[in-house]
């Protein structure tokens, strides 16, 4: 007998293998390690680690810095010699007789070479006062890229509040969305029983949309919470696949604001930068009246001059200063130190008023956050649970209970976005005292 077996039989069809190839995938997928799709998790230190390391604004500031180094260069160098190379007395139209009886054209016969090096001296320190003017100059830059850093830092902070915050906000709209879902669950059951009618299911049913509404918007926030703190620290990372946490919540200890004052004095950099701006004005000023001293210039020359082979001689040349064209120099840095010194103390006031100014928000956000913690969430989340459970055994109007849930969803809120304001005006202290004195 013989057996034949048909094509199709034998082959797999394409819709077949496709299907096969679908599933291989997703087994390879599957036994892909998790950390390549894993979602990447920053805290405070990393996040602030990475912006010192990639944020091009201050990797331009430090570059100043490298500037104000090479400067220090320039300023401390030598002045250099002068040379000066004569020959005198050529005659081109020169000839002489030679031992042959031949006039032989030679126009340097009767030549005279002379040549001198001269080196100018400065007096009165003036190289020492450029470097030390130059070195103080370095000083207030990187006074002055400290100070940058202090206003980028918080920025990149309240981002990162910011960022906390929406996290918080969605996991509230996430966990209210939830309650809701297992409310309508309850209340099915009792509109399939005859408990409750259509006309009120129908209104906890369009409820829901207020809850969904409020997850939507919380996601878009954490989104775009995201991004700004992608932004400042030049990463392009998937929004997905990035992350942040840390502690979301307040600290009720807050020192005495004389502390902050006397630490700021201490850390401000912008406060450092305008004493040493002082001190930069007064060597300016020291400088001006050591250019006005004489500096004398020291050569030596040597010559030929027939019958003498070779001679030389040495000479000082001093300017002499019949008319001090350096007075307005003088006076111009005198007040300079002045002007310097009165802006110093107004960077000093500013510095009272901003730690002032911090400190009194921080009082603020505190008062209203020790109620909120101790009495208006417990409170709110009573009302909510007694009016629902009054509400399912026919105890309270379905108004009632729409009102009791709305007002602990504006309560938690309300928190959160206090908890937000709080880590915002403790970032704000931080940058007042010029280091993180609250965390």
């Amino acid at each position: 007998m013989k057996i034949t077996t048909s094509n199709t039989a034998v082959q797999r069809s394409p819709k077949r293998i496709s299907r096969l190839r679908a599933c291989s995938g997703i087994l390879i997928a599957g036994l892909l390690p998790a950390t390549v799709f894993a979602q990447t998790t920053f805290t405070w230190q990393q996040i602030k680690d990475r912006f010192a390391a990639s944020n091009p604004t201050l990797k331009a500031a430090r570059l100043g810095i490298d500037e104000a180094h090479a400067a220090e260069i320039t300023a401390y160098l030598r002045p250099n010699p002068s040379l000066t190379g004569t020959i005198d007395q050529i005659n081109p139209f020169a000839t002489v007789l030679s031992s042959a009886s031949q006039d032989v054209y030679r126009p340097l016969t009767y030549a005279l070479p002379y040549g001198s090096v001269g080196y100018l001296h400065e007096r009165g320190g003036k190289r020492e006062l450029r470097r030390d003017q130059a070195k103080q100059a370095t000083a207030i830059a990187e006074s002055a890229y400290l100070d940058q850093e202090r206003g980028l830092v918080f920025n990149l902070r309240s981002a990162f509040v910011q960022t906390l915050q929406a996290k918080a906000v969605l996991q509230n709209a996430r966990e209210n969305l939830d309650y809701w879902d297992r409310e309508l669950d309850v209340n099915r059951t009792r509109f399939k029983a005859g408990d409750i009618a259509q006309v009120d299911l129908n209104r906890l049913e369009l409820q829901r949309v207020q809850f969904e509404s409020d997850f939507e918007t919380a996601l878009v926030n954490l989104r775009t919470a995201k991004i700004q703190l992608l932004m400042l620290l030049d990463d392009r990372t998937q929004i997905d696949r990035f992350d942040v946490s840390g502690p979301f919540d307040f600290i009720d200890d807050l020192r005495p604001i004389e502390e902050f004052r006397n630490i700021a004095l201490e850390a401000r950099p912008d406060l450092k930068a305008a004493m040493q701006s002082v001190e930069l004005a007064r060597i300016a000023h020291r400088l001006a009246v050591a250019n006005g001293s004489t500096d004398p210039t020291f050569t030596a020359d040597f010559a030929r001059n027939p019958p003498i082979p070779v001679y030389f001689g040495v000479s000082v040349s001093i300017p002499l200063r019949l008319f001090d064209r350096n007075q307005g120099e003088k006076a111009r840095t005198q007040v300079d130190i002045g002007r310097n010194e009165r802006l110093r103390d107004a960077n000093e006031a500013l510095v009272f008023g901003d730690v002032d100014s911090a400190y009194w928000t921080l009082v603020q956000n505190l008062n209203l956050l020790r109620p909120y913690k101790a009495k208006y969430l417990p409170l709110a989340t009573d009302v909510r649970d007694r009016t629902a459970f009054s509400f399912r055994n026919g105890g309270a109007s379905l108004l009632d209970f729409l009102d009791a849930e709305k007002s602990y969803r504006d309560t938690r809120l309300a928190y959160l976005n206090l908890i937000g304001a709080y880590l915002t005006a403790a970032a704000q202290m931080n940058m007042a005292a010029g280091r993180e004195v609250v965390q």
